[in-house]
């Protein structure tokens, strides 16, 4: 059938409709900014942890602040709540809470917990501290217009005081079901006990521990599905892709920092002089003081001349960093929940063949998974090319 122009009133109206919509984003990006520049003197006062801040069961909510910046028709809070590391200690974490605006489905909204791929690991690479804390969490509007509510954690050590705990798989997943367990609290009857976990790269490595740990450390929650892109799950497999080059030179120093202050006092050999050569660990300091984003081109200036000798020997083969990579991959444990993996073929950080294995590990252990493969995809954005198809299994998973 031939479709009829409808002429200039119609015209008039599409394009009013256009511009009202326009206008309400540009409004809520102004607000944003303008609330984000208000609350920039006093932010650091916030991350400041009053002397009782560890004291109390894992996941309560030691403070909480509202945001003015909020995203378009959602309320928005900082948090700041307890948590535990890989052995158990405990440790004070922040984070972003963000639920949209309208009436409360029956029985309290699903719960997303979102990890966050890698943004450094010091105090301000915390994506709540950032100029905009919702900026990074891909696929947040989405989520907002499904009517779920959304955490996102910094991880230990990044926000407010603690030890470095990047790739430390078993306080990444705590983390995570902690930051849960702090929005419930926050929320009250608006968030129910229904959880998705979805996360990026490092935060795919957190998702899936949290997944694997949840029965046992958080089983008041329902995992009802888990969403990974692009995941560090194969660390021997991460590590080995990178040894040469600069790639392998920054995860190396966030990470092998985050093992030494995790493992240092337990584990036997955990020491950086016997992984890391001298001009190594000269740079560590300034290396894990930079933001991924924010010092891309300092970090390649400091961390280029160590390429190829940045290590003393191969972590993936000599304990007890090999131990250690082993121990905070993903797969060891299955799980219940239905599990989604992406991963970008153009990929050259997470080599889409350790992606592949790892499905099919999973898979092996009798785990549902649907695993997408994105050509073109890279690292960058695999993440948000891999929405469409998340969001349609999420649909036929859970029901929402």
């Amino acid at each position: 059938m031939r479709r009829r122009f409808r002429g200039p009133r119609f015209a008039f109206a599409y394009f009013a409709v256009v511009l009202a919509v326009a206008g309400a984003l540009v409004a809520a990006v102004a607000l944003r900014i303008a609330g984000d520049a208000l609350e920039r003197p006093g932010v650091d006062e916030f991350y400041a942890q009053p002397p009782d801040a560890a004291d109390g069961d894992p996941g309560g909510l030691v403070k909480s602040e509202a945001l003015l910046g909020a995203p378009l028709a959602s309320s928005a809070w900082r948090i700041m709540y307890r948590s535990t590391t890989a052995d158990g200690d405990p440790v004070v974490v922040t984070g972003t809470v963000v639920v949209p605006w309208g009436p409360t489905p029956p029985g309290g909204r699903t719960v997303v917990a979102w990890g966050h791929p890698t943004t450094g690991s010091a105090r301000d690479c915390a994506p709540s501290y950032g100029f905009d804390p919702f900026v990074g969490i891909e696929g947040l509007r989405w989520l907002l217009l499904r009517g779920y509510a959304v955490v996102a954690t910094d991880y230990t050590g990044m926000g407010t005081d603690g030890p470095d705990s990047y790739l430390v798989g078993g306080t990444a997943g705590a983390n995570m079901l902690d930051a849960v367990r702090a929005a419930r609290e926050l929320l009250g009857a608006q968030a129910s006990d229904r959880v998705i976990l979805w996360g990026h790269s490092q935060g795919g490595q957190a998702a899936l521990f949290a997944a694997e740990r949840a029965a046992d450390y958080a089983p008041e929650l329902d995992i009802r599905a888990v969403a990974v892109a692009a995941p560090a799950a194969d660390l021997l497999g991460l590590m080995s892709a990178h040894l040469d080059d600069i790639s392998g030179v920054t995860i190396g120093s966030y990470a092998f920092q985050a093992f030494a202050d995790t493992y240092g006092d337990s584990v036997p050999g955990v020491q950086l002089d016997s992984i890391l050569t001298p001009e190594a660990i000269a740079i560590l300091p300034e290396m894990n003081e930079l933001c991924l984003l924010s010092n891309i081109d300092r970090l390649h200036e400091i961390g280029e001349p160590v390429v190829g000798r940045f290590t003393t020997s191969d972590p993936t083969t000599t304990p007890p960093w090999s131990e250690l990579l082993a121990e905070n991959s993903a797969g060891s444990v299955a799980f219940d929940a239905p599990l989604f993996v992406a991963q970008g073929l153009d990929d050259a950080l997470v080599v889409p063949a350790d992606t592949t294995g790892f499905v099919a590990h999973e898979r092996a252990q009798g785990m549902s998974v649907r695993y997408d493969q994105i050509p073109f995809a890279t690292h960058a954005t695999v993440a948000y090319l891999a929405l469409p198809g998340m969001l349609e299994w999420l649909s036929r998973v859970t029901g929402d």
